[in-house]
This record gives structure tokens, C-alpha cells and sequence, in this order.
């Protein structure tokens, strides 16, 4: 192929898998942007609205390790191709829910449709993107999985205010459907690849065994540090804007747009972390680690900062934005860290394992932070957010200086 025609490729691909990875983001708060009309229409505690993202998380956390396996058999096409039309199910149901188990239901299936993206995502722009542009596609997908976070308050909470919470779910069930009819327009640029052969060797310097890749501490590292970080992320999807409102007495409106300000501060860090990630890997050097550990850093400090309200309730929204543009800094050195440290041939697998300690992350912190939030207390909910933040650059500094070693002793 031509350069030309390689660019496209690259574009079109990565434009097609950005797509659905941020239609996946929209509804890991369809419900969460809904809380204030759900509280009281079913009577509600926050513990219990918490459970439901809880129970989204749980099931898509198993979900995902499971469909990394099915991904590397049939392919990440069909796998995609299912989550997409889950999720739209899933609206529907949550529409028409009369009762807290009917929402349950409802979430139980947005996860489900959830659990396919990372594994499917993940393989297929290793696959099918050239490795000169994989940093940026990996930017790209982090960017649009913060567009969909960001827009899904703002789409939710405009819908239920002008007419009720259940029409926003109505509508929100339109968005993954037709960006299926897209795909599958598309299916020839997401074909894909040949199996490789039975008796190929894995990184692990073994047969291509299935499950020969859970040996490898990397593996674990990686999600131990996907853990930490989805458990401080749960606490600022479902509480951070709450907690604003009674720690800065600021209005409602004001609070969700210093959300959405975090969300797009994101994506605006991970489109810097893109070009960081090509420099921090050119000339054979994988210090992705080292750029996780200062971004995440200064995230924390800021969040502590931000928790202890000793600053005018102004300063809530840019310092929002500024905890969102550093962690969206470390967003694509994160994915080049896992890439480095993954066998060969089993792409779909070790994505599937280490981004379901995303969702078990992201399980936990919303009824955690739920509990301290019933408990009067939502300056701790930012003091957990950076407890965790910290936490996470021990996990990145192993992960990188194990890849680092293991690349030496090659040598």
C-alpha cells in the first residue's frame, strides 16, 4: 500500500473504533447523570443508586475477561458488532424499568454489552493500524471514550429536565444502534486477521498455550494498576459533582459542567499524551511508566487540594478541568505500557484480563465513595480519589521496569 492509502486506513480504523469506544463510555453513565431523578422516583439511597453502577461494572469486569478469549478466536468484528447492539437493548429496558430490580436488569445488560470494547477495541487497531500511528490511535480512542463521558450528563440531564428520565433512556438507545448500522458499513476495514499458526511461539517463550500469559507478573501488575485508577475514576463519575454541591454550595448546573470541564480537559491530555507516547517510545525506549507516574502525581495533589475546600468555589471548575488534563496526560503511555508488556498472539486475551480491573475498579468506587457520601463526608471522596491516584504509580513504576528488564535481558 501506498503512504496515502495507508494513512486513510489508518484514519478510517481509527476513527470506526473511536466511535464505538465512545458510545461504550456514554453509558457507563446513562445512570449515574440520572441519580437526581432516580433517588426520588424509586425512594433510593445513594449506596443503593451506587450498587447499580456496581453491578454494571462486576458483570462487565467478568464479561471482559471472558470476551478477550472469544475475540482472539472469532474475531474482534462479530464480538463488536454484539456489545454495540446490547447496549442499545439494554436502554430500552431501562426505560420501561418500574422498579429498582427492573433497573438492575437493565444495568446487568449494559454490562454485558459493555464487557466486548476493550478486547475488541484494543486488537483491533493493533491489527489493523500501522505501528507508526498506534500511539495516536491509542490517543484517539482514550479522547473519544472522554467525549462520550462528558457528553452523556450533559445529553441525560438536558433530556430528563425538558421531559422525563425515562425519554432520556428512550433516546439514548438510538445512539449505539445506529452507530452499528456504521460498522457494519464499514465491516471491511474492521476484517480480521488470519489465525496464526497452531505451533507459533509466545512471548513467554512457550507454545501458544491459551492461558500461558497469566503467568506473567507484567499481566497482573497491569491490572492491579487499572484497579486503583478505576476505583478513584468511579468516585468522580458518580459523586464528584455532588460532593461540589455540598462541599462549594455551588448550583447543579455549575457542578456537572465541572465534570464535563474534566472530561474534555481529558481528552485535550490525551491528545498531548499521544505525541508524548511516540517520543517516550522512539529509539527503543519504553518510559511510558515514567510519564504515568508525574501525570498522575500532580492529578492527585490537585485532588487533595480541591477535597480540603480551602479555595474559592470559582476555583472548583478549572481545578476539575486540571485533574482531568493531566490524567488524560498518562492516557496513551498507559495503553503503549500494557502493549509492551503483552505476549505476542494474544492480544484480545491480555486486554480482556487487564481492563477488567478497569471495571472491578470502577465496580467498587461508586458504592464506596456512596457509603461516605451517606456518611455526611464528601471532602474524603477526593481525598480517595488521589489515595488511589498515588497508589497506581507503584503499580506503573513495576509494570515499566519490568518491561525494561525483560527488554535487557533479551538484548
Amino acid at each position: 500500500m501506498s503512504q496515502d492509502s495507508t494513512l486513510r486506513s489508518d484514519a478510517r480504523v481509527i476513527g470506526l473504533v473511536g466511535l464505538a469506544h465512545g458510545t461504550s463510555h456514554f453509558y457507563h453513565l446513562i445512570l449515574a447523570a440520572l441519580f437526581p431523578w432516580l433517588k426520588p422516583a424509586f425512594g433510593l439511597s445513594y449506596a443503593e443508586l451506587g450498587l447499580l453502577l456496581t453491578a454494571f461494572f462486576v458483570v462487565s469486569g467478568v464479561g471482559q475477561a471472558l470476551a478477550g478469549f472469544v475475540v482472539d478466536r472469532v474475531g474482534a468484528r462479530r464480538v463488536l458488532f454484539f456489545g454495540m447492539a446490547m447496549l442499545g437493548l439494554s436502554a430500552l429496558v431501562l426505560s420501561a424499568a418500574g422498579s429498582y430490580a427492573a433497573l438492575m436488569a437493565g444495568a446487568l445488560l449494559a454490562g454485558v454489552g459493555n464487557s466486548i470494547f476493550h478486547p475488541a477495541d484494543y486488537t483491533l487497531l493493533n491489527q489493523r493500524v500501522s505501528r507508526a500511528r498506534l500511539a495516536h490511535g491509542f490517543s484517539v480512542h482514550g479522547i473519544s471514550g472522554n467525549i462520550g463521558w462528558a457528553a452523556a450528563p450533559l445529553f441525560m440531564t438536558t433530556v430528563a429536565a425538558l421531559s422525563s428520565w425515562r425519554m432520556a433512556l428512550a433516546y439514548a438507545a438510538i445512539l449505539p444502534f445506529c452507530v452499528l448500522g456504521i460498522l457494519f458499513l464499514n465491516r471491511a476495514h474492521l476484517r480480521p486477521e488470519p489465525k496464526p499458526a497452531a505451533a507459533s511461539i509466545d512471548a513467554a517463550g512457550e507454545g501458544a498455550g491459551t492461558l500461558s500469559f497469566l503467568r506473567l507478573r507484567a499481566v497482573w501488575m497491569c491490572f492491579a494498576f487499572f484497579f486503583l485508577t478505576a476505583v478513584s475514576l468511579g468516585g468522580i463519575q458518580a459523586f464528584a459533582s455532588i460532593g461540589l454541591m455540598q462541599l462549594y454550595g455551588i448550583s447543579r448546573a455549575l457542578a456537572t459542567g465541572a465534570y464535563t470541564a474534566y472530561m474534555l480537559a481529558s481528552a485535550v491530555g490525551m491528545l498531548l499524551g499521544g505525541f508524548v507516547g511516540v517520543r517516550a517510545t522512539g529509539a527503543g525506549r519504553q518510559d511510558h511508566d515514567r510519564t504515568v507516574a508525574i501525570a498522575f502525581a500532580v492529578a492527585a495533589a490537585l485532588a487533595l487540594l480541591l477535597g480540603a475546600a480551602v479555595v474559592p468555589d470559582w476555583l472548583a471548575l478549572p481545578l476539575m478541568a486540571l485533574i482531568g488534563f493531566f490524567s488524560g496526560v498518562a492516557g496513551p503511555s498507559r495503553d503503549l505500557m500494557i502493549r509492551a508488556a503483552a505476549p505476542k498472539n494474544a492480544t484480545g486475551r491480555v486486554y480482556g484480563v487487564v481492563y477488567s480491573g478497569l471495571d472491578s475498579g470502577l465496580s467498587v468506587g461508586p458504592a464506596m465513595f456512596g457509603l461516605v457520601m451517606d456518611a455526611g463526608h464528601p471532602g474524603w471522596v477526593f481525598a480517595g480519589i488521589a489515595l488511589f491516584q498515588a497508589l497506581a504509580i507503584a503499580t506503573a513504576v513495576g509494570v515499566g521496569g519490568g518491561t525494561r528488564g525483560a527488554r535487557l535481558q533479551n538484548a
